[in-house]
């Protein structure tokens, strides 16, 4: 009996400390993951999976779930910062403009960007005029052949490191460089597969490529230097995984992708 009153005594005397130290942990975590208080999340609105703007101006999609779902668990407010491009956002991760980002893991935004495990996994494909004599994906990089993309975008930085013969030709977004592949007349646009299949549903002139040319792995990240809330990040979002978040995010929004596997 004795042993048991000093087990709940000792109990009774440690819960306050160790509930100051989870304190303490998630000050010091929100301090790391928004500094200024708030919760600042970089969104982009290239890709119409992860995000898009509503004729109100609001900002809805997987992304945005997501931003909001981890303003909750840290505790601080959340303000949506939006991008028209994700090279914007990269572009962006060294000037403190925002906490935290959603974009597709790449070497080269690796530089300043420290990525989770992908949450999402799409495609990559092109798009060619329904008369081109291009016929399979092997046979896009050739000398003369010319590629939309959009600038600074995850199949921009892919296909500027693969490519060896075709030249890229750079729209500022995702969304103006399937414009500027059907306005120039430009035998392929690179990009990502869904805008890509909705465009050619609507325009009979135009068809897919059979296949993908990448897979481009979505991911959360933060600015390097970050290294408790990058560490947190990692584990928010395989919890996101594997408790259904991400997919019941998906079909929420109406978007198809496949939700990545656990790391």
């Amino acid at each position: 009996m004795r042993i048991v009153w000093a087990m709940f005594v000792l109990a009774v005397f440690l819960a306050p400390a160790a509930q100051a130290e989870d304190a303490a942990i998630a000050r010091d975590l929100a301090r790391d993951l928004a500094p200024t208080g708030t919760l600042r999340a970089a969104i982009n609105l290239g890709n119409a999976v992860l995000a898009r703007k509503g004729a109100d101006g609001a900002l809805s999609g997987v992304s945005v779930d997501l931003a909001r779902a981890l303003s909750e668990r840290i505790g601080v407010p959340l303000v949506l910062v939006p991008y028209d491009s994700a090279g914007a956002v990269s572009e962006a991760a060294a000037s403190g403009a925002w906490d935290v980002c959603f974009l597709a893991r790449d070497p080269k935004r690796a530089e300043g960007i420290v990525f989770t495990a992908p949450y999402l996994v799409i495609e990559g494909g092109y798009l060619v005029p329904a008369a081109s004599p291009i016929r399979a994906l092997d046979a896009v990089d050739r000398d003369g052949v010319r590629i939309a993309v959009g600038r600074g975008s995850a199949y921009d930085l892919y296909l500027s490191r693969t490519i060896r013969h075709a030249t890229l030709v750079r729209a500022r977004t995702s969304p103006a460089a399937i414009a500027l592949f059907a306005e120039s007349g430009l035998e392929v646009a690179a990009n990502v597969r869904q805008p890509l299949e909705a465009y050619a549903a609507a325009h009979p002139q135009v068809r897919m490529l059979p296949g993908r040319f990448m897979e481009i792995a979505q991911a959360m990240g933060v600015p390097k230097g970050r290294d408790a809330g990058a560490a947190y990040l990692r584990r928010f979002v395989e919890a996101m995984k594997a408790d259904g978040f991400v997919a019941k995010a998906l079909d929420a929004n109406g978007q198809a992708a496949t939700v990545a596997p656990a790391e």
